[in-house]
């Protein structure tokens, strides 16, 4: 897991730093933020510790109506927990004795112009992105109409030279050769590159080319929801069947399972065109729609018929 620090967050979000300039390097230990409540009570043993600490409008109006010593009564109880930071939203009046407080325990204030559910929903989705457990693989990652698709494959089978003809039907390139994965959530995988591959696809024969500066801002993709992982491999005779396939294959990255396709390369294949094709098939199966299952009703209903005749 990565270290994220509250400069990160000043950083990225320009936050207005009110005290605490020398502990910025305080590191955040929890991937999502809290709004105190019980907190400014009396001690409770079972409240979580080491959250990040956002004063709304209510709880700052609240700290307002209290004298400097309450104030600092109830901002101890905030404190006892150990967050990194502490962040007033709506560019609000800090409350009396906070800062001394805070400066006392060396705990950073930071304000910002942003509302409560804005800091909310913006440091959360941040947070749980920089501080995702991540690996890197070798392969190729695309945007094929808005699905995600990780490209693997031996060393020269193509993927590259597929990711090419992609960005040139419209699609998006994210990533090529080395692929960094992060794992969001249980479910969601999120593929992109590792700055230092951003924008660029190498070609056998031709290069290194700039998607960007070839085809445009709208040939390349920061980052994408993995959604197929598709494996290029060589032709093998009496290998490919046309099976109906009911039950899918899933190939597992850190404990997140993506559903799994294979397709062999010959000259004069349209690998491309399969690629368009299974993820325009991925996306009919999250709508409800399954081909094969559709074909298998249609031959049970067809037998089902010749023997009622």
């Amino acid at each position: 897991m990565k270290i994220v620090t509250v400069e990160d967050i000043v950083r990225r979000f320009s936050f207005e730093v009110l005290t605490g300039q020398e502990q910025l390097a305080r590191e955040l230990k929890k991937t999502k933020v809290r709004r105190p409540g019980l907190e400014f009570m009396d001690k409770f043993d079972f409240i979580a510790t080491e959250y990040v600490q956002i004063l709304g409008k209510n709880e700052i109006n609240y700290l307002h109506t209290l004298t400097e010593d309450e104030c600092k009564l109830r901002i101890g109880n905030i404190v006892q927990y150990d967050p990194p930071c502490i962040v007033i939203t709506s560019n609000q009046e800090e409350p009396l004795g906070l800062i001394d407080y805070c400066v006392e325990k060396k705990i950073p204030v930071l304000r910002t112009y942003d509302t409560m559910s804005e800091v909310c929903e913006k440091l959360d989705a941040f947070v749980v992105k920089a501080m995702a457990p991540e690996i890197a693989i070798h392969g190729v990652c695309v945007n094929v109409s808005g699905i995600g698709i990780l490209l693997r494959g031996k060393s020269g089978v193509g993927k590259s030279e597929t990711a090419h003809t992609l960005i040139g039907r419209g699609h998006r390139l994210v990533a090529d050769d080395i692929v960094v994965l992060k794992k969001l959530s249980p479910q969601t995988l999120l593929g992109s590159h590792n700055d230092k591959n951003k924008e660029f696809l190498a070609l056998r024969s031709i290069g290194l080319l700039n998607v960007v500066r070839l085809y445009g801002r709208a040939a390349f993709q920061e980052e994408t929801r993995i959604a197929l992982d598709i494996e290029l491999t060589k032709w093998e005779h009496n290998a490919l069947n046309n099976e109906l396939e009911l039950e899918s294959k899933f190939t597992e990255y850190m404990g997140v399972q993506i559903p799994h396709i294979q397709i062999q390369l010959q000259p004069g294949r349209d690998v491309a065109g399969l690629i368009e094709a299974a993820a325009n098939n991925w996306y009919l199966k999250q709508q409800g729609y399954s081909a094969a299952e559709d074909f298998v009703k249609r031959l049970e209903q067809d037998f089902d018929d010749s023997k009622s005749n």
